[in-house]
């Protein structure tokens, strides 16, 4: 029988081991750390029975993912739940721009601007399904839907700051800004509007959901499909290098690229080996928890039943800050991502204390405390913030980088979105997935399509080791 071994129980290494366990092949999973899920974790953090998302909170992109909805994970415990609001963007007027799973309701709150909203992402999720069949693979390839997916494509390829002029007032620029740094890049250059209009096609399209109970259940599903397909999981079993391991057919690694290196060694072809020791990383992610009592006092009425809140203020600002945490300074007033979860799933909460997720957007490795800075840009769009927090619970850049080894420097999407690495990550090839070793493939959020809960790294990168392995046996 066919055996593979995959490092590394995120999202993506599930996503890979599920896939290889349904063709048959025999599947074990070796994770370091206690418990599955990487990025999607959850835990009871602050106060008892207070249910917080480790990382990965919101999943406009897994929602939409063709492989999680093909396995119906609903029947292993997964469940969507949907805020009333999807994000807004608050302003210092006090007004907002609020984004709903509903394009004509989103482009009826932006005005005049709403016409143009409607016009581009109509184009986009008419078809999404097929869109995201070839956005979601690596470049070198002929895509399905050539004329789709060029429509994307120049969108794709403009800067953020560029697109953003297709609005004409600050709700809609910085609404799109806002979305636009989820990039974690400087929002002037080539390729920064590619993820935000695919957050932004998907939410349309699914909503910006979380998953019932905390992000874990995504891993828990994916974990229960594995084993219901005779695969197996063990826990705490650090893999430093391949010499560790049994014989196996298959290897799958869903670490970062360095280190794949680190781990196979001699075995790497020196092309390969120089490609991921140059793999760049980009800024950080600095973590503050939050148990409040009360919902947040937002002057913005649509952030209160927002899933999802952003502070940076104008579009301008948001441009300028992100670029000052590229170059490696800390802004004054960083970008901060704020997630209400119990906004759509109240069973996260304990009576009326609820659990609050931010993180602030700061510079690669970066060793200051973000938390006062953070609380300081709740408290500019929600005075009397600070009179309802309960407890807290913080994790720096470094700290990170040790809840999960993937996020290097703080990085939490498993690589920087520079130009270059959207289009070809980790490196230059037809094959991006394939390491040069045998039968040895990478299948981390460090390979296309990137960061997400998604887990399409995976599959993609299973679904050519499985392929490979046929051709060889037919040879």
């Amino acid at each position: 029988m066919t055996s593979a071994i995959v490092v590394g129980s995120g999202p993506n290494g599930l996503a890979a081991a599920v896939h290889l366990a349904r063709a048959g092949v025999e599947v074990s999973v070796l994770e370091a750390a206690p418990e599955i899920g990487g990025g999607t974790r959850s835990a009871e953090m602050i106060v008892p029975g207070l249910v917080h998302d480790q990382c990965s909170a919101v999943h406009p992109v897994a929602a939409a993912s063709p492989f999680l909805r093909e396995l119906d994970l609903g029947l292993l415990g997964l469940r969507w739940r949907a805020p009333i609001v999807d994000c807004a963007h608050p302003l210092d007027d006090g007004s907002a721009g609020v984004l709903y799973r509903s394009i004509d309701d989103t482009a009826d709150g932006l005005g005049r601007d709403g016409a143009r909203w409607r016009q581009l992402f109509n184009a986009l999720t008419t078809d999404l399904d097929s869109l995201f069949t070839d956005i979601t693979q690596p470049l070198l390839r002929v895509p399905r839907h050539p004329v789709l997916t060029a429509r994307f494509g120049v969108a794709a390829m403009t800067p953020a700051t560029v697109l953003g002029r297709l609005w004409r007032e600050e709700p809609a620029r910085a609404l799109w800004a806002g979305v636009a740094a989820h990039a974690f890049w400087r929002l002037d250059r080539p390729m920064t509007s590619a993820v935000g209009l695919m957050i932004l096609a998907a939410g349309h399209s699914h909503g910006w959901v979380v998953a019932e109970g905390g992000s874990q259940a995504i891993a828990d599903a994916l974990a229960a499909d594995l084993t219901a397909h005779g695969g197996r999981i063990e826990t705490g079993v650090r893999v430093r290098s391949v010499t560790e391991l049994p014989p196996t057919d298959l290897l799958l690694l869903d670490v970062s690229p360095s280190s794949a290196a680190d781990i196979l060694g001699d075995r790497l072809p020196r092309r390969v080996a120089r490609a991921y020791r140059r793999f760049r990383h980009g800024p950080g992610a600095f973590k503050v928890d939050f148990a409040i009592e009360g919902d947040v006092p937002w002057r913005a009425k649509a952030a209160v039943d927002a899933g999802t809140v952003h502070l940076g203020g104008g579009s301008a600002e948001v441009i300028a800050n992100e670029l000052a945490t590229h170059r490696g300074r800390m802004p004054h007033r960083p970008f901060v991502l704020v997630g209400q979860q119990y906004r759509a799933d109240p069973g996260r909460s304990v009576g009326n204390i609820h659990p609050l997720w931010t993180y602030a957007h700061v510079p690669h490795d970066y060793a200051g405390d973000a938390s006062e800075q953070i609380i300081a840009q709740i408290e500019r769009f929600a005075p009397g913030f600070r009179e309802q927090v309960v407890g807290t619970a913080v994790r720096s850049t470094t700290e990170m980088s040790v809840y999960n080894p993937n996020y290097i420097g703080g990085d939490i999407l498993n690589g920087a979105s520079s130009p270059l690495q959207l289009l070809f990550r980790p490196r230059v090839a037809r094959d991006p997935y394939f390491t040069g070793v045998r039968g040895t493939y990478l299948c981390s959020a460090s390979t296309p399509p990137g960061a997400g809960a998604h887990g399409l790294c995976g599959v993609n990168a299973a679904t050519r080791a499985l392929a490979a392995l046929r051709r060889d046996q037919s040879a």
